[in-house]
């Protein structure tokens, strides 16, 4: 090669890199992952599930004529928005039937379905209302949500946390909308679905509270089931992630500036940078240290 040809070479113009389309700009946005915007879309729409959630357990208290037709447009405003969301999810997502069958596709499509089916008078889809604070769940596989304190164990503790208050949750739901009709007595308002639903999982039964429709023993049933194969692990499980977390210390790396070490690390866990040394953690540990020698 001579030099004329390579210096021809080198003033020629670089080979543009291939532009996103509009489709896949979309489709990292509401991901999320390492991405601002996405962060901030997806903080929004955890707001508005959140809002929502609690929208349906106000409903179920005695509220001013005015107050509940406001949080009847409010909640079918968040619904709007929530099926614009789905719509936009499916267009972007790269095969977008398989994202319709995934499971975040199907608790998406669960989540709208009342308001797209709102015409019909049908007693399961007011059940399953209840079913979207679940999409939520897609929140905790970004741990860009979590990276600011202790990284995986908080995201840990969060999925247990979730899991717990989803059960309760859905079940409360589930039970009330089952019973309140026919048995407004006992389940007359959110609350007391949600003692309902708690002593039951627990296997306290005090007794004071029956379900009387077949609808509502069946929900029973499965509570009870529900209590004894997940409850015990999942309190377990969130115990033994608390202690580990209590555990560490409150150093933070100065390059990364992730927060929570063991006691003892010397480099990050995250990058492999130097840690500074904390004053307060070799404290804490001299007197743990001390404590155990007494």
């Amino acid at each position: 090669m001579t030099p004329e040809q390579t210096s021809s070479q080198l003033d020629s113009p670089q080979q543009p890199f291939p532009q996103q389309t509009v489709r896949e700009r979309v489709r990292i946005a509401i991901s999320g992952r390492a991405s601002t915007t996405g962060l901030v879309i997806n903080s929004a729409i955890a707001l508005l599930i959140l809002l929502s959630a609690f929208f349906f357990a106000l409903q179920t208290y005695p509220l001013p004529s005015r107050l509940r037709l406001g949080i009847e447009l409010a909640d079918r405003v968040i619904l709007t928005l929530f099926t614009i969301e789905y719509i936009v999810r499916l267009w972007s997502a790269k095969r977008p039937l398989r994202f319709f069958f995934s499971l975040y596709g199907l608790i998406d499509l669960l989540a709208v379905l009342p308001f797209l089916l709102s015409s019909l008078d049908i007693r399961f889809l007011r059940l399953i209302r209840w079913l979207r604070i679940l999409r939520l769940a897609r929140f905790f596989e970004q741990e860009a949500w979590f990276n600011r304190m202790n990284g995986y164990e908080s995201l840990i503790l969060a999925k247990i946390l979730f899991t717990l208050c989803s059960i309760v949750f859905i079940y409360s739901g589930a039970i009330y909308q089952a019973e309140h009709q026919v048995n407004a007595e006992n389940f007359g308002t959110f609350l007391d679905a949600v003692y309902f639903s708690v002593v039951t999982m627990t296997t306290v039964g005090f007794g004071d509270i029956t379900p009387t429709s077949e609808l509502g023993r069946g929900l029973t049933i499965m509570m009870i089931m529900t209590g004894i194969a997940l409850i015990p692990t999942q309190v377990g499980e969130f115990i033994q992630q608390f202690t580990k977390v209590r555990g560490s210390s409150l150093v933070v790396c100065d390059r990364c500036e992730l927060i929570g070490h063991e006691r003892d690390a010397r480099y990050c866990r995250r990058c492999g940078a130097e840690l500074p040394k904390s004053t307060e953690a070799a404290k804490v540990l001299t007197n743990e240290q001390h404590t155990d020698t007494l």
